[in-house]
């Protein structure tokens, strides 16, 4: 095990506000931070790593400026949860190269995957995530992964890592990537030919407009997956000023409700936020909202705490049904709502509602096709 110390910067919560200081109900209040010895983390849920690392989409690093900005607001946010236990592990250091930055933010994920905590990322530019899938890769695990961002960052062409990390992630040898998940693009960004490629694959792609009108059908996605990581483009401009990308995209409230969906999974270990520039914000507008969003994603990790065991059935509401001459179970949670259904080998998975309203139809859920065909 590697001396954390030697990878990260201690942080003072208390100074980030300046002189107004917090109150009791606060977040700040409630985070058991690094200033000068990395805490014990044992009975923590969640721990917040900052990054300053944005070489990768040719900016210049900014000293930890967005983590910082983010933790400004964050921690001015009440704290609900009293369940969920939080750490700030500070900032990992910048490295030489971009190639350094990426093993020292691989370095910390590792280890604090190995103590089953849930890592959330602060910073840094989107090609970041391939640090995240890094320290998946280092541990030997099989992952399902999902990208939030209007573009599909395949873009061989391009010099810039933000912008075409992904071939690395999803096509390098051993690859450990089992399912890859792609919500929120924006069709005008992407080449129709990487959309068939990508179907090729079996990857889920969901079009911005497509999850906008369905968001309760982002949360079965959302539940499987292990490495999440969101680009702030995603966010259309008005809520979120720093992304200059587009002016058209997912709403600072839906950007809550996936983020939601997100800490309500089991599965996922780590989440990247990504592409926030402070030097491009409005009065801090999008820091707020990444605030808020990780608010959501606490409020979530609560609720998942609350959530049965499949192997108690008792609470589970039990829906036996045939749809082309498939029998099959669903199972609703008594106490999320969340639904699962049976495969033909009895394995179970993440599903819907309407998943199950279309198999009491006749007819057979895209969700348990897409499954059959991945095996």
């Amino acid at each position: 095990m590697y001396d954390l110390h030697d990878f990260l910067m201690p942080i003072d919560i208390h100074t980030l506000n300046g002189d107004n200081g917090y109150n009791d109900g606060q977040l700040a209040r409630h985070i058991v931070g690094y200033d000068t010895e990395i805490p014990d983390v044992s009975e923590v849920d969640i721990v917040l790593v900052g990054i300053g690392e944005t070489r990768g989409a040719g900016v210049a690093n900014n000293n930890f400026a967005a983590a910082n900005a983010i933790r400004k607001h964050l921690y001015q946010l009440h704290y609900w949860h009293f369940d969920v236990q939080i750490a700030d592990f500070g900032n990992v250091k910048t490295g030489a190269t971009l190639n350094d930055s990426y093993a020292a933010i691989k370095t910390v994920l590792t280890e604090l995957l190995r103590m089953n905590k849930t890592v959330v990322l602060l910073g840094g530019s989107h090609d970041v995530t391939l640090a995240q899938y890094y320290a998946y890769k280092e541990l030997g695990k099989t992952i399902e992964a999902t990208c939030i961002d209007a573009t599909i960052d395949l873009r061989g062409e391009s010099a810039l890592r933000s912008e075409n990390f992904l071939l690395e992630m999803l096509t390098s040898e051993p690859n450990l990537v089992r399912h890859y998940n792609h919500i929120g693009f924006q069709s005008y960004y992407v080449h129709p030919r990487m959309l068939e490629t990508m179907d090729k694959l079996r990857f889920d792609c969901f079009r911005v407009g497509v999850a906008k009108d369905n968001m309760e059908e982002m949360e079965p996605v959302l539940r499987n997956t292990a490495l999440l990581s969101f680009d702030i483009n995603a966010i259309k401009y008005s809520d979120a000023p720093s992304n200059r990308n587009s002016p058209n995209g997912f709403t600072g409230e839906e950007a809550c409700v996936l983020s939601r969906h997100a800490g309500m999974s089991t599965q996922l270990s780590s989440f990247g936020i990504y592409g926030y520039l402070p030097e491009a914000d409005t009065n801090e507008l999008t820091a707020k909202q990444i605030a808020q969003m990780l608010w959501y994603f606490i409020d979530g990790k609560s609720r998942s705490k609350q959530e049965a065991s499949l192997e108690d059935r008792s609470l589970f509401n039990e829906f036996h049904t045939v749809f082309a001459e498939v029998d099959t179970v669903f199972l609703q949670s008594r106490r999320t709502n969340r639904w699962w259904m049976q495969l033909p080998n009895k394995k179970l998975v993440s599903c819907s509602h309407l998943d199950y309203i279309n198999a009491s139809r006749n007819e057979i859920p895209e969700r348990w096709l897409r499954e059959q065909e991945r095996g």
